[in-house]
């Protein structure tokens, strides 16, 4: 390999130090680490507590609705779903309107494993917050609210 084929060490540190994608890649999976310890006793993951929340509506929502919101794509998102509907959390059935399309919603054991995973996350973010300056936790939010 010749020399004009490598990357200096220095542009090495330089990306460890300056970019947002690998900070913010670093600090998610720092925080899905926390929250999935966290969860563990209710037999989720962060994600899968992120995907139950995003059906907690008054009506079920359709799979591209939860995919926008979690800004997964749609067949990453059937891959999520399925363990949590074959566990018995969550139903997906035909959209009475547009049969192609399908609604997803929380079942009876779904609503139950949220509502006890509610108090953990507010748990978790208690002892994070109380990590961070108060100016910091604001202006984090809204930074990564503008990037997604």
């Amino acid at each position: 390999m010749s020399n004009s084929q490598t990357v200096p060490f220095e542009t090495t540190l330089h990306v460890r130090d300056h970019c947002l994608c690998l900070a913010a890649q670093r600090a998610a999976r720092a925080l899905s680490r926390r929250f999935d310890e966290a969860f563990r006793p209710l037999g989720i993951t962060s994600g899968q507590y992120s995907l139950l929340m995003s059906l907690n509506r008054p009506q079920p929502p359709s799979i591209g609705a939860v995919a926008g919101l979690l800004a997964m794509d749609r067949t990453t998102l059937t891959a999520n779903l399925k363990p949590l509907e074959k566990r018995g959390l969550l139903t997906s059935t035909p959209d009475p309107a547009d049969r192609r399309s399908r609604r997803l919603a929380l079942t009876y054991e779904g609503r139950r494993t949220l509502a006890a995973a509610v108090p953990i996350w507010h748990q978790m973010h208690a002892e994070i917050d109380a990590g961070l300056p108060d100016s910091s936790i604001k202006a984090l939010r809204t930074g990564l609210a503008a990037l997604a």
